[in-house]
């Protein structure tokens, strides 16, 4: 098999590259297109310049190295919890559960105040750090890199611990919220 290799694009002789230069399409049909990513759900949390905990939910987060162990997750830009963690350097990622659709609801309403998320939410602090104790899985991370990338941050976190435990996950997909139907309990 032959070694592929990218090879760059050369502009037209007029100087127009028709993937790069082309409008694309719009934001509305961009959405329907990752509307129908499916995605586990998570909430991110942070301490913020005061100490007090504040947190988002987030669906765009996946692993991205095994060695050194890294993930990788999306921000939207502006948002308490991406402040907190940039002047902290430091995030938990609470990998929410089937049965915590509503805590998923609550870290997503931008109406609720950041310290009122965690009303009544068992909550374990980590290394200084609060995650979220009935969940699926979580890990506390060290900010390792933080890109802007259009509207959202891309923050790169090295896993300093973890823990996994039993269920099944919590997933976004076409908007809403979905749950593995005949997947085995673990």
């Amino acid at each position: 098999m032959a070694d592929l290799a990218l090879v760059p694009r050369q502009p037209s002789a007029a100087g127009w590259d028709t993937l790069r230069d082309e409008p694309g399409p719009d934001t509305v049909r961009c959405l329907g297109l990752y509307a129908k990513l499916s995605a586990g759900v998570t909430v991110v949390t942070a301490l913020d310049a005061t100490g007090c905990p504040t947190g988002m939910t987030v669906s765009a987060l996946t692993s991205l190295s095994a060695r050194p162990p890294l993930v990788l997750a999306c921000l939207r830009g502006g948002s308490r919890t991406l402040t907190a963690l940039c002047d902290q350097g430091a995030f938990a990622v609470s990998l929410l559960t089937a049965r915590q659709k509503t805590v998923a609801e609550r870290f997503a309403d931008a109406s609720v105040p950041p310290a009122r998320r965690f009303d009544g939410i068992p909550v374990r602090h980590v290394l200084g750090l609060p995650v979220l104790a009935d969940a699926l899985a979580w890990s506390v991370c060290l900010v390792e890199d933080i890109r802007l990338y259009g509207d959202h941050h891309a923050v790169v976190g090295r896993v300093m611990a973890v823990d996994v435990n039993g269920g099944r996950p919590l997933l976004w997909h076409d908007r809403a919220f979905h749950t593995l139907t005949g997947a085995r309990e673990v």
